[in-house]
């Protein structure tokens, strides 16, 4: 099992406040697939990169408007630490913590 594998419960700091997702990721050699669920549903992690304890991702966002998000966050033991891009929306700063 990889440093990045697990459950992570994330918070993303947004226009629209924070944003609250339970984001699942499973490694396979230097990729990783998973799940990020939150107040708006569920989604499929897509373009999922490792590089050391580095992870980065895409996935589509359907409220409230259709957008591809373009994330990227770094593993340090059991916090994590990133960003979410949000296109001409600009990125917003994600945190969280291993819960399983």
């Amino acid at each position: 099992m990889a440093a990045v594998d697990g459950t992570w419960e994330t918070v993303t700091k947004s226009p629209l406040g924070d944003q609250k997702s339970t984001i699942v990721v499973q490694s396979n050699g230097d990729t990783w697939t998973g799940t990020s669920t939150g107040a708006m549903g569920s989604t499929q992690i897509t373009d999922g990169t490792i590089s050391g304890n580095t992870i980065k991702w895409t996935m589509q966002m359907t409220v409230p408007m259709p957008m591809t998000l373009t994330c990227e966050a770094t593993v340090d033991g059991d916090t994590i630490t990133g960003s979410i891009g949000a296109g001409a929306f600009g990125s917003f700063p994600l945190s969280g913590n291993r819960v399983g």
